[in-house]
């Protein structure tokens, strides 16, 4: 088993439980006037929320690390500072989902993103301990399996998710990293 697919494993045992104990309303409307976010939303929309929170949170703490590190190239450090300026509004985006979705459906859908679940594909030791070249070549090492990890993710999501929101949101995931991985392959290659 690759160290990636073990928060997968953990996200389902929430979903299985969330869905088992009748918390995810799966398409069911709030009887109030729904917003958009509140309307439709199933366990694959709860794991995704609940996943792709720590990861981004572990993209915007590796791009601190880098940011903190003198000498960093200019076109590297602008890449550090787009990744926390993206996916930092996304994450309150999907802490607000899941606080709507728990006003809605009980306190089991808001579960600490972070308990157990942080991204283990990532050893960002390498990152913290590098200096120079060095660390921009780590940097965008990790960030390019770190946003395959998105990827995966948000395309999961679009496969069994049903909220219009999250679904949005996992669209523009794999569009925007898509296209940051390719550009992070054109910076690699003058390493």
């Amino acid at each position: 088993m690759n160290r990636r697919s073990v928060p997968w494993l953990s996200a389902l045992a929430v979903a299985s439980a969330l869905t088992l104990t009748g918390c995810v309303a799966g398409g069911r409307e709030s009887a109030s006037t729904p917003t958009a976010s509140t309307a439709a939303f199933a366990s694959a929309d709860v794991m995704f929320a609940m996943m792709m929170i720590p990861h981004h949170q572990q993209a915007v703490a590796m791009s601190d690390a880098l940011l903190a590190k003198p000498g960093i190239d200019e076109p590297v450090r602008d890449l550090a500072e787009a990744i926390k300026t993206a996916q930092q509004p996304e994450i309150e985006l999907m802490e607000t989902w899941l606080d709507d979705w728990t006003t809605e459906f009980g306190d089991t859908v808001r579960m600490t993103p972070g308990d157990g679940m942080m991204m283990a594909e990532m050893d960002t030791s390498a990152l913290e301990e590098a200096s120079g070249a060095d660390a921009e070549r780590v940097f965008l090492e990790e960030m390019i399996v770190h946003h395959e990890g998105a990827i995966e993710m948000s395309q999961a999501l679009l496969d069994s998710g049903e909220n219009p929101e999250a679904l949005a949101l996992a669209r523009s995931i794999i569009t925007d990293q898509t296209n940051e991985v390719a550009y992070i392959r054109d910076l690699l290659s003058e390493y």
